[in-house]
């Protein structure tokens, strides 16, 4: 405390170039790490985000063939299949079963089955941001 009060009593006033410095380097280290977090949470995001989707497009199907009696038809656009594509700007029987169609982030490609079985991001707002891995999403950019 004395050194404290001798200090500022003889007129040195402040901090050193060498304190300020270290305080600078702390500050980069602790916004560099937060950075890097962030960053993943917002992968995490998409994923989540893209799998809930695929996860209600799964389920439109589903409602679709219980109620409409939609089922294997002979050909992929047939009025009584269930095959085809689920999308923002398609017109598929499951459609109807989905809150807001037109705000899907992608194209999904369902089977004569009703099996979700590839999805498309292009043009939406995951695109690059995640990837169709089989039977869900991935985060990243598809394998080349």
């Amino acid at each position: 405390m004395k050194g404290l009060i001798k200090r500022v009593g003889s007129g040195q006033r402040g901090f050193t170039l060498i304190e300020l410095l270290v305080v600078v380097a702390i500050l980069g280290i602790i916004a560099a790490v937060v950075i890097l977090n962030i960053g993943g949470f917002l992968g995490r995001g998409a994923v989540e985000a893209a799998n809930t989707e695929l996860h209600q497009v799964q389920t439109a199907v589903i409602a679709a063939m219980t109620e409409g009696d939609l089922g294997p038809g002979e050909e992929e656009g047939d009025p009584d299949t269930i095959a085809g594509d689920v999308g923002p700007e398609t017109d598929h029987p499951a459609r109807h079963y989905l809150l807001n169609p037109g705000g899907l982030q992608a194209v999904y490609t369902v089977n004569d089955q009703g099996l979700v079985t590839d999805g498309d991001p292009t043009g939406g707002q995951w695109d690059g941001r995640v990837h169709w891995d089989g039977d869900q999403w991935a985060a990243g950019t598809a394998p080349e």
